[in-house]
């Protein structure tokens, strides 16, 4: 798997970034679901570098769904509260519906991508590579991730298992390491 980093926009054909980085993996085929994995992983990092998402996407999932599940434990008010209490409980019901509601478009967004991603997965027999552009318009983008997979060749199988093995893990932990500008603590938990 090979990651190619430019940027055409601004009139000239100026090479900005890290280049192109080549990560290995002891595989003589990638399945659908770890190339899913990979480009999530890979999506999600160059999206937080680019400043188009506030955290990582696994620390936005995990946020998100630790809201949806605070709201739904508060939906059931305990009975008999104080007054001082009860609107501590209500200012913090705001507060877990605001945090929602401001990031429930966000994650609408990415899961569409990722649903796109699976499904464009699925109707393909081999993969050759992958194309990321970011900004403004396709004619004048500002950067441009050219990611080459030359094990693509696919199985039987679908990239919406969500198996996740230690191939995967791998492979996107040495991309995200590679491709960004995050220290390299936070990939390696």
């Amino acid at each position: 798997m090979e990651t190619d980093i430019s940027s055409c926009g601004g009139g000239g054909a100026q090479q900005r970034g890290i280049g192109p980085v080549e990560v290995q993996a002891a595989t003589a085929a990638l399945r659908r679901s770890e190339v899913f994995h990979v480009l999530k992983e890979l999506v999600g990092f160059v999206l937080y570098m680019h400043h188009q998402i506030p955290s990582v996407l696994p620390s936005l999932e995990n946020e998100f769904a630790s809201l949806k599940e605070e709201m739904t434990e508060m939906a059931l008010q305990p009975a008999e509260l104080k007054p001082s209490d009860r609107r501590k409980y209500n200012t913090r019901k705001t507060e877990v519906r605001r945090r929602i509601k401001k990031h429930e478009k966000l994650m609408n967004g990415i899961s569409t991508l990722l649903c796109s991603l699976q499904h464009a997965l699925d109707e393909v027999s081999s993969i050759e590579g992958v194309v990321l552009i970011l900004g403004g318009s396709l004619v004048r983008p500002l950067f441009v991730y050219d990611i080459t997979i030359s094990h693509g060749i696919f199985g039987p199988g679908s990239a919406k298992e969500h198996a996740l093995t230690k191939l995967a893990q791998s492979v996107s932990r040495k991309v995200g390491y590679y491709c960004t500008n995050i220290p390299r603590h936070e990939y390696m938990q």
